[in-house]
């Protein structure tokens, strides 16, 4: 099992790789585009699936190796109690950020439903 959840870990974060290259193609297609007159119709909704899709896709393979946010550069060199408290504080920090994350998104919903706002690109 393990040996497939890497493999999946893997190939994620190569998915990720792509999306981010996909990006940068995408915004030279429209800087080279928009020098001849060219429009690449819902380039920034693409953009921005891609952007999303890069984020999530990631997400596994630097939790697998560890890598998240970067918290460890300064928890690895704490050591007994106090790396545990700075373990809990980050956390509940966490906690805190995505709690009130989810909060926005749900009120973002219910007042986009509440004035029938619907996004205008594809």
């Amino acid at each position: 099992m393990r040996r497939a959840l890497d493999l999946l870990y893997t190939a994620s974060g190569a998915f990720a790789a792509l999306c981010l290259a996909g990006i940068a193609a995408l915004m030279l297609a429209q800087a080279v585009g928009r020098e001849f007159g060219l429009l690449i119709r819902g380039s920034d909704d693409i953009a921005s699936w891609l952007c999303a899709a890069s984020a999530f896709f990631a997400l596994g393979h630097t939790f697998r190796h560890g890598e998240l946010v970067r918290v460890g550069l300064f928890i690895d060199r704490l050591q007994g109690g106090a790396r545990r408290a700075a373990e809990v504080w980050a956390l509940l920090v966490s906690l805190a950020v995505v709690g009130y994350m989810a909060y926005a998104v749900v009120k973002f919903v219910y007042e986009s439903w509440k004035f029938n706002e619907v996004a205008q690109g594809l």
